[in-house]
């Protein structure tokens, strides 16, 4: 019998076990081919059939309109803080930045390689617990784009609005809320997520792309860097993470069959409503990002002191509640419940902060 772990880890993540099973089942033997995904050529009929299902899925989950590309890369949300920039500040060269976290920085410093990067807003000062609110004012009209952090895993805030930012364009990291909920994509120009904490494995970034916004990168990018090049080729330019599209397409058609983002979405707030409400009734626990802008996805909370929450991430792991250390640069801890986490995790790290609480009474 396996003995499986509730794993809390902001990712790589928790997966469904209906899929780790069929994937169990199938990793010497694909479909009758004979062979694994993993070894199969990604030309072969059989991954096409992969490859173009995991993306017809995904259009329906997300309700993407026909005039968006939909492009399956490598490389991480971390080379999108490139790729954004060498195909999208083409004009004006200059870029707006919200910083709402440590991925929102790091995102702005890599497109001011690349032009001129107006920060419109930050949180830093507060630490990150709160999404500012803004206006069509707070951006520049001649911006190429506006750049935002959906959901910011180490501070566990998200965006509970999607800012208005007129004509122009609006790009947004979701890697820690895709497919959390329902999104209006049609808002967006252009959405990007790394797979590792609601899609799949390690290794897969979706991109999703308004159509008009490709083929404008300047000749002298290298190629790699060009979403004509992954949208002219299919996403296979060369080979891509094909096991790691493989196990996508799995958890797509497992969330359709569930009754798709809005019943993902009933079900993730019910489980974080849970958890907040335990930890605001709490004399131990508090969570420190701000009551209207708290994710779903990644709850953050303290005990106050340094020591006891170390002293919680080694007893909880103890008891099977693994990765609930928050991350280094602000300790504490952090809770990761994306899709993949039951309703009976939620319930064993209740029951274990109650335990943990009374005997520190």
């Amino acid at each position: 019998m396996v003995n499986r772990v509730f794993n809390f880890s902001a990712g790589p993540s928790i997966l469904p076990e209906s899929v780790l099973a069929k994937a169990a089942g199938e990793i010497m033997d694909y479909a009758g081919s004979g062979m694994s995904v993993m070894e199969m050529s990604h030309r072969s009929k059989a991954f096409g059939s992969i490859i173009e299902g995991a993306e017809n899925d995904l259009r329906t989950l997300m309700d993407i309109p026909d005039d968006y590309s939909v492009l399956f890369l490598q490389g991480g949300a971390t080379l999108q803080f490139s790729m954004i920039p060498l195909n999208l500040m083409v004009d004006s060269f200059k870029a707006d930045y919200v910083l709402t976290g440590s991925w929102a920085e790091k995102a702005a410093k890599e497109a001011e390689k690349f032009g001129n990067v107006k920060i419109a807003a930050s949180s830093k000062e507060d630490n990150y617990t709160f999404i500012p609110k803004l206006e069509y004012s707070d951006f520049r009209s001649y911006a190429d784009y506006v750049h935002i952090t959906w959901n910011n895993t180490i501070f566990g805030t998200k965006w509970p609005y999607i800012p208005d930012t007129g004509l122009i364009p609006l790009v947004t990291d979701m890697s820690s809320g895709i497919l959390s909920e329902p999104v209006d994509v049609s808002k967006f120009s252009l959405i990007y997520a790394g797979a590792q904490k609601n899609i799949g494995p390690a290794g897969l970034t979706i991109v999703i792309i308004k159509s008009n916004l490709i083929g404008r990168a300047e000749k002298r990018i290298p190629v790699y860097l060009d979403y004509k090049t992954h949208m002219d080729n299919g996403s296979m330019y060369n080979t891509p993470p094909a096991w790691n599209i493989y196990i996508a397409g799995m958890v797509f058609r497992k969330l359709l069959s569930e009754g798709g983002l809005q019943a993902a979405s009933e079900r993730n707030a019910a489980k974080a409503g849970k958890l907040y409400d335990y930890i605001d009734a709490s004399r131990l626990y508090s969570a420190p990002a701000a009551a209207g802008d708290r994710s779903i996805m990644n709850v953050v909370f303290v005990t106050g002191s340094e020591e006891l929450d170390k002293k919680f991430v080694i007893e909880a792991r103890e008891h099977g509640l693994i990765d609930l250390n928050g991350h280094r640069s602000i300790g504490g801890m952090r809770a990761s419940i994306y899709n993949a986490m039951p309703d009976e995790g939620i319930d064993a790290l209740i029951s274990f902060m109650e335990e943990f609480e009374k005997k520190q009474s």
